[in-house]
């Protein structure tokens, strides 16, 4: 957490009259997004306006969240985002650790003269102005929650606030299963549901949410699935020609790579992914106990993350970045 005095700083700065911005990561999630309109909302209910910009689209099941719609997104509309950051006073930088995580808004940011306040989990966070780091909270918005309580403002957690954050927190701890989930993390979860946050709705709106061109996708991938390793690590891929064939949409493989982590012996999952319009790989990394995807992706796929769920990339073709991988994990003996 922010030191006291820090606390006392950013509050200062917090004010109606100081123009405030809140940013995240490129290919937000929800964690991202419901960790900027939870603050945004928490800003309001202290009568201070702020805005949410974000790099690009990010997918419809996030669009329900209270105010979604009203981020700026930065690939539409770039004067305008350039704009709100440029004239910042205040810049609140949630859910990444590095300008480099943002795409277009990391330059902008870098020559921005508001003060910067970071908020997030990540491994190895960068220097802002104000640095709240924590790599064993499994979720920012878990995060922004602790901030409001520093700021002895719990009191104005109201129904938006708490069904952005929940969902945040449920989406980064895929539904309260990851090893990070703590006892801290129910008690909060249990204070949004009291703010009025249902986790019937929540879940219904995030994850019932699939459409048959998903779910075609889906069986294309589960059905060659590759467990190799022992049995210990899971292979999924999906190629650019496919994803034009089924009529991919942003969001569409949201939590594919978990799908590996569910055989029995699996340690560790990745997901190869072409991307739909440059020549590179995307890749997710999820895994189990202490199997270090964070490091793992930093060594081998200009990536990172955290222990158990990580992202990378590859420059080269999918067949080859797959055996470049299966090459890793074994000399890795992951």
């Amino acid at each position: 957490m922010f030191t006291p005095a820090e606390l006392l700083e950013i509050n200062t700065l917090l004010t109606p009259d100081n123009k405030i911005v809140i940013l995240t990561h490129y290919n937000p999630d929800g964690d991202a997004i419901g960790s900027s309109l939870g603050l945004k909302h928490y800003l309001h209910a202290k009568g201070i306006h702020a805005e949410v910009v974000v790099p690009n689209d990010f997918p419809k099941f996030l669009k329900w969240m209270p105010e979604a719609r009203k981020n700026v997104i930065a690939e539409y509309k770039r004067k305008v985002a350039f704009d709100i950051i440029n004239e910042a006073d205040v810049i609140f930088c949630l859910d990444f650790n590095s300008p480099a995580r943002i795409g277009i808004l990391g330059e902008w940011l870098v020559k921005a003269t508001g003060k910067k306040i970071l908020i997030d989990h990540h491994q190895q966070p960068e220097q802002f102005d104000y640095v709240y780091s924590d790599t064993v909270i499994p979720a920012t918005c878990q995060m922004v929650y602790h901030f409001i309580e520093a700021m002895n403002d719990e009191h104005l957690v109201n129904k938006d606030i708490a069904e952005c954050l929940y969902t945040g927190i449920m989406t980064d701890t895929g539904g309260f299963r990851f090893r990070s989930t703590s006892a801290a993390t129910h008690r909060i979860i249990a204070n949004l549901i009291e703010k009025g946050a249902d986790p019937s709705v929540i879940t219904s709106n995030t994850w019932d949410t699939n459409t048959v061109s998903r779910l075609h996708l889906l069986a294309l991938i589960l059905g060659r699935i590759e467990v190799v390793n022992d049995g210990k690590v899971a292979v999924l891929y999906l190629t650019r020609k496919e994803l034009q064939e089924y009529g991919f949409q942003k969001g569409d493989t949201e939590g594919f790579v978990n799908y590996g982590l569910s055989i029995v012996g699996v340690r560790m999952s990745a997901f190869f992914m072409e991307d739909l319009y440059d020549d590179f790989i995307k890749i997710s990394f999820r895994s189990k106990d202490d199997v270090d995807v964070n490091q793992f992706s930093r060594k081998y796929f200009s990536g990172g993350g955290h222990i158990n769920a990580a992202g990378g990339k590859s420059n080269a073709s999918l067949a080859d970045t797959l055996e470049i991988f299966k090459a890793k994990i074994a000399e890795e003996a992951l």
